[in-house]
């Protein structure tokens, strides 16, 4: 009988969040179709079925958080099908266990992740075309205090996810004062109970804290920082949206350009493009730039590839829908792996100096901060000028600092020269 395991859906991940089931125990199934969501630690994916057949046996539930190779149901001739109004589930095996998320309800009741638990939350917050809900989303929204028969479901027909819970809670806290709600003591605080309150990590942000907190144990970073006279830059920005407007095409930002700027010093400056691998260095042949992006669920990194040979306009436009997109988890994971190296940009908050942390396995990362308006002497002139602060981040070990700096020498001249950065 086939199984159907949590597949490997990117290069980071280790464990995937079951968020629904498209498919019931007893459906028939065809290659190709769509049996589940799954969320990784980048994206919401979606599950594919790669048999013919009946699934007979669903193993892990929604909610469940299941390891990649774990079996999560079975697909057969439909001949092993539970009977009628049971479930189907069966526990995961021991070898690999799946951590689960029930739903919390008083006293007993049916199975977290039954057809009968469905069915009893489902009808408790009926509205006449009955609102589908995810037992992950009451798990979340009794977390929050969400009333979830208020909330407008985004997932497939119509059905109430984990992110429409979190939103709604976000419009809320908007609204008015974020009430703290009590927790019990768990040890891990000095916090009397009831003066904080426990927000449980996304899986982005559990597999985040993972990755940077084994970054800067294991990559001696080292930083360097330049100030950058983007005045020009600035002149020459308004000069492009200029024309651009003459055409009717998107407008360009700072960023983008320092995008483009960026990736054409690393294809002059090879050896920042790297990646240490423990007894040698991957000299990367594309330039693929990542750009860090805040999202509800966490940092994401949508990546820009062969950025090197693509126009600012087209940077332009693929930085606005990569963005839009990572914000809404629709990416792909192929969107958003293989990066060379990434730009992380605070100025939009008024930021003007920070440090960021190398986004393994890459080897560098650039933090930028706000363009400041500064005075400086021009010919025994006081002038005021824009001023940039750039950081780069570089992993030591395969990136030594005399290289780094004249990355950092080199990007500064295109930035002050800004014509350079498009011929």
């Amino acid at each position: 009988m086939p199984e159907i395991t949590m597949p490997r859906l990117s290069d980071t991940m280790e464990e995937g969040v079951i968020v629904s089931w498209l498919k019931q125990v007893g459906d028939p199934v065809e290659r190709g179709e769509i049996l589940a969501e799954i969320e990784t630690d980048k994206a919401l994916m979606e599950l594919e079925a790669y048999d013919n057949g009946v699934l007979e046996q669903i193993l892990a539930a929604e909610g469940a958080r299941v390891p990649i190779g774990t079996p999560i149901g079975l697909i057969g001739d439909g001949s092993a099908t539970a009977a009628p109004g049971v479930s189907g589930n069966a526990p995961t095996p021991a070898a690999a266990p799946v951590e689960q998320a029930p739903a919390p309800r008083p006293g007993n009741g049916p199975e977290p992740g039954s057809r009968a638990d469905a069915a009893a939350t489902d009808g408790a917050h009926a509205t006449p075309e009955r609102k589908k809900t995810s037992p992950l989303a009451r798990k979340i929204a009794a977390e929050l205090g969400v009333d979830i028969s208020t909330v407008a479901g985004t997932g497939p027909g119509g059905r109430v996810v984990r992110q429409d819970v979190e939103s709604a809670h976000r419009a809320a806290e908007l609204d008015s004062p974020t009430e703290v709600v009590p927790a019990a003591s768990t040890g891990t605080s000095s916090a009397a109970p009831g003066d904080y309150e426990e927000i449980p990590l996304t899986t982005v942000q559990r597999v985040s804290a993972t990755r940077l907190t084994e970054s800067k144990q294991q990559a001696p970073h080292i930083y360097l920082t330049s100030a950058i006279d983007v005045t020009e830059l600035f002149g020459f920005r308004a000069q492009i949206n200029a024309t651009l407007a003459q055409t009717g095409a998107g407008k360009v930002s700072v960023n983008d350009l320092l995008v483009k700027a960026v990736a054409v010093t690393l294809r002059t400056n090879p050896a920042v493009n790297v990646s240490f691998a423990g007894d040698k260095l991957l000299r990367h042949r594309g330039v693929h730039l990542g750009i860090a992006v805040a999202t509800p669920a966490g940092l994401l990194v949508p990546v820009l590839r062969d950025a090197d040979r693509k126009s600012v306009s087209e940077i332009a436009a693929e930085s606005r829908d990569k963005a839009e997109r990572a914000r809404e988890r629709k990416l792909r994971t192929d969107e958003m792996n293989g990066g060379t190296f990434t730009i992380s940009n605070l100025g939009m908050f008024g930021i003007e100096h920070f440090t960021a942390v190398i986004n393994p396995p890459e080897a560098a990362i650039l933090a930028v901060g706000a363009a400041t308006d500064e005075l400086r002497l021009d010919d025994d002139r006081v002038v005021t000028r824009k001023i940039l602060r750039v950081t780069l981040s570089a992993d030591h070990r395969a990136i030594d600092g005399a290289v780094a700096a004249q990355f950092l020498q080199q990007l500064k001249g295109l930035l002050e020269h800004p014509l350079r950065i498009v011929t």
